[in-house]
């Protein structure tokens, strides 16, 4: 908890990202200036938030199919802030056909990541639409990736607080393998059954699958860059490029690793309680 009190900042009314800031060449293409615009810490919030206070502006880290989505989404409803997710930003993009649509295909079916200016670009357009609608803090899903991503946020934003959600690797592999879609509502589920036992110490741990309702299990598809070997090369992607991200957020005390014990019951509950929030409603939990 001590971790939580220290990385909870308090907010200007009305603060957000710059996004004449996010548009500037200049400002893309000079980490010196990156580095100078470092914001002054504001003062520490008390130890419990409430969970009305909608200006947070938390980033969730972790590997591909460790559930970022999942509890990014779930906690920005318990809040009230938008869930960014760049990850649905770029098949959006791709859906939509859009100018990188067939750069993007090319990138995210070879399970490569996608370039910064891109990611930028595309993040830039989704902060604008939020700020025309007058929403206030966020949870970011899938960026920063990498070092040079990070400078660049921490350029134009104060966040608060970075979460690094942890899954074992065989279980991983097996929830990116168990993905599938609902064609027809666009509801995301997971057909994977993950029971693993336990042994040399480790503990044991069992995901059940989160199944679609009736209506949606004859419309099931699966990701086109969720193969074997895509999933393991963005893993190892992931190792090789991102993981220093997380030493980039540990330098500056914003870092809250969180071991997930394994599925939505018993990892919910636990999630809530690093983070010092409670449910009032206490329907996720129950629902899973």
């Amino acid at each position: 908890m001590a971790v939580l009190n220290r990385v909870l900042r308090s907010r200007r009314p009305g603060s957000f990202f710059s996004l004449r800031s996010f548009r500037s060449s200049s400002f893309l293409n000079s980490e010196t200036d990156l580095k100078a615009s470092a914001s002054v810490i504001p003062k520490p919030l008390p130890l419990h938030r409430d969970v009305k206070d909608r200006n947070v502006q938390w980033v969730f880290l972790g590997c591909p199919g460790v559930g970022k989505g999942t509890y990014a989404s779930r906690l920005c409803h318990l809040l009230g802030v938008p869930h960014i997710a760049t990850g649905d930003l770029v098949r959006d993009e791709l859906a939509a056909s859009g100018p990188f649509a067939l750069q993007l295909a090319e990138v995210v079916n070879q399970g490569k990541l996608v370039s910064d200016e891109i990611i930028i670009n595309l993040l830039s357009k989704r902060l604008e639409a939020s700020a025309a609608k007058g929403e206030t803090g966020f949870i970011l899903d899938g960026f920063p990736r990498t070092i040079r991503q990070a400078e660049i946020l921490e350029g134009v934003t104060d966040i608060d607080l970075v979460v690094n959600l942890k899954l074992r690797e065989e279980a991983l592999l097996a929830k990116c393998l168990g993905r599938r879609i609902c064609s027809d509502c666009g509801g995301n589920y997971n057909v994977a059954s993950i029971d693993i036992k336990a042994e040399d110490g480790n503990p044991g741990m069992y995901m059940a699958p989160l199944l679609p309702p009736p209506q949606c299990a004859s419309k099931l598809i699966t990701r086109s860059d969720d193969t074997e070997e895509v999933v393991k090369e963005r893993l190892r992607i992931y190792n090789d490029m991102s993981q220093p991200v997380e030493e980039f957020y540990r330098s500056r005390g914003k870092l809250l690793e969180f071991d997930l014990p394994g599925g939505i019951p018993e990892s919910w509950p636990k999630l809530l309680r690093a983070l010092n929030l409670e449910d009032p409603e206490d329907k996720w939990s129950a629902a899973a």
